[in-house]
């Protein structure tokens, strides 16, 4: 064997080099991978809620609303600036948004009468509910009524009018106005679903406000109304311009208004 092949290392220097910039790739993969899984588990928990409690501006026609972010029930409408309509879900009676604590009373399904709805657009109607009573509903309603929940007369709509199995309960406010809420009754209380029952209203310059809840809450439904016409008073105020929108965009619900 010559000397100098005696004197050759037995790991070159250039194998070491790889070997070790392989080691630092994996590591960097593996943390990658890691804070990845953690992010993306994170995220996949939350299931597209989130608890910032942060206030988003939003513009809808004539109104500016500030509302949290956590209240906001679809992320894609959790972006400032102008909109054709925003969804809320608030806890009831808290009306507060998504947190942590109280993340079983958003996913649980047996626990989804803590829940109301409100779908805020802008109007397009000249009537609420309430005054589509007499002109509209009344020509549609079979005849006689029973006694509903906490002083509600319940109203049963005829067949092939739209609203099959609905009913309308309909009562009398603090203040003297009337009242009216369309709602799909289940024969067992325990049946009521998360929104079974729905009733929109006017509020602050242009807003038409669709709320929606479960019919085992009926029993609150004063102190409902009162709740979200303060809820979203307290957060618009009037813009200075109207602003218009194209292909204005009708609340949308599962069933028609």
């Amino acid at each position: 064997m010559e000397p100098e092949d005696e004197q050759a290392p037995l790991i070159s220097t250039r194998f070491l080099m790889i070997v070790t910039v392989s080691v630092l790739l994996l590591a960097a993969g593996s943390i990658a991978i890691s804070w990845f899984g953690r992010a993306y588990g994170e995220r996949l928990s939350l299931a597209g809620h989130t608890e910032d409690i942060s206030n988003v501006e939003i513009t809808i026609g004539r109104d500016q609303l500030s509302l949290p972010a956590n209240a906001i029930r679809f992320e894609q409408q959790r972006v400032g600036g102008n909109a054709e309509r925003v969804d809320l879900y608030l806890l009831w009676p808290e009306l507060t948004g998504y947190s942590s604590a109280e993340r079983r009373r958003f996913d649980d399904l047996s626990l989804a009468h803590s829940l109301i709805f409100l779908q805020m657009s802008q109007s397009t109607m000249s009537r609420d509910m309430s005054g589509r009573v007499e002109p509209i509903y009344r020509h549609l309603l079979m005849p006689g009524t029973k006694p509903g929940p906490a002083g509600l007369t319940i109203h049963t709509f005829r067949n092939a009018t739209g609203y099959e199995g609905e009913s309308l309960l309909t009562g009398t406010l603090p203040d003297g106005a009337p009242y009216a809420i369309r709602c799909m009754l289940p024969e067992a209380p325990e049946s009521a679903g998360s929104s079974d029952c729905q009733r929109d209203i006017h509020v602050a310059e242009d807003l038409t406000v669709l709320y929606r809840f479960s019919s085992r809450l009926l029993a609150d439904w004063q102190a409902i109304d009162g709740a979200v016409h303060a809820y979203v008073k307290s957060r618009s105020r009037a813009v200075s311009a109207p602003v218009t929108l194209k292909n204005p965009l009708k609340a949308s619900t599962d069933r028609s208004s």
